[in-house]
């Protein structure tokens, strides 16, 4: 390292990029494979970390190991660090070159299945050099702290470092079926949905919150026969005629056109939606994140009511 009369040591960038990779892979044997290095090399690396900031990143035990509460803190700064550095170098390469390498990307599972995938698809037929590592779950991921380049979100995004662009409104629905009307009547207020059969998506938790006509609010704790972490597990009991659910239009765009299902209390409003792509902090992307940020902007902006006008 390099040092000057009267300036502080600079840091040790290498192994701080090798403390990312082993808080990554929970191993220093896996750390190793994985960048190319010898485990001695690694496990020096991480001591000689551990000596300059005077603290244990890691609880090391014969089966395991696990990142102190320090290492925890400092684990996504290094990874941010790392993922800065890779992309630098990588936009210093010739900027003729065909983009190549890993992309890791997280969706929500319905419009994975739906809109997603079928993007993906067509991106690396067009690109044959860059794998894509698609994780599909309607559960949060922490971006920073797995490793994701991408992320897709259907939410009222809170404040935080990562960085949003949002690609398309998601108009949601208070829908049922009209065998569930029949049967149970049509509430005219939503306030009447506590007495009602409710199917409630459980990774949006708290009441139903909806928003009417002169700056109106009503909350209702919904109640009913199916709860699910997933919308497309709720609409064979919806179109059985089970119970009421609050849906996103590219659900069941088609089942409203088709009349299997029906809208109800138009005149009043779900906390509305979008479709956001997230990535993490910094402005340094390697280009094949940057090729399949503007292939997904492209393809989803447009996100049709219907399965069947969905970019193919």
């Amino acid at each position: 390292m390099i040092y000057r009369r009267g300036m502080a040591r600079l840091p040790d960038l290498e192994a701080w990029a090798i403390f990312a990779s082993v808080a990554e892979h929970r191993s220093f044997s896996g750390a190793a494979e994985a960048i190319g290095l010898s485990k001695a090399t690694v496990s020096k690396a991480i001591t000689r970390l551990e000596a300059h900031l005077g603290q244990s990143l890691f609880h090391r035990t014969s089966r395991r190991l696990a990142l102190t509460e320090s290492g925890k803190g400092l684990a996504e700064r290094a990874a941010r660090m790392l993922a800065e550095a890779q992309a630098a170098e990588e936009a210093a390469h010739d900027a003729a070159s065909a983009p190549a390498g890993m992309i890791r990307v997280a969706a929500p599972m319905s419009l994975g299945l739906l809109a997603v995938a079928p993007a993906i698809a067509a991106f690396l037929a067009d690109h044959p050099g860059i794998e894509i590592d698609l994780h599909l779950s309607d559960a949060r991921v922490d971006i920073v702290a797995e490793g994701y380049d991408i992320a897709l979100r259907i939410a009222a995004l809170p404040d935080s470092s990562l960085r949003p662009r949002k690609l398309a409104d998601m108009p949601m629905h208070i829908v049922a079926a009209p065998a569930y009307f029949a049967a149970h009547g049509r509430p005219t207020h939503p306030a009447q949905l506590g007495e009602h059969r409710c199917l409630d998506y459980t990774n949006v938790t708290g009441p139903w919150r909806f928003f009417g006509p002169g700056g109106a609010e009503v909350s209702v704790r919904p109640r009913g026969p199916l709860s699910t972490n997933s919308g497309d597990a709720m609409l064979p009991a919806l179109r059985a005629g089970l119970g009421i659910a609050i849906l996103p239009e590219f659900l069941v765009g088609a089942d409203l056109a088709a009349g299997t299902l029906e809208a109800i209390l138009t005149d009043w409003s779900p906390p509305s939606g979008a479709l956001h792509l997230m990535t993490p902090p910094g402005t340094l992307r390697p280009a094949r994140v940057e090729a399949l940020i503007d292939f997904l902007a492209d393809r989803l902006r447009n996100l049709r009511t219907k399965r069947s006008e969905l970019p193919r």
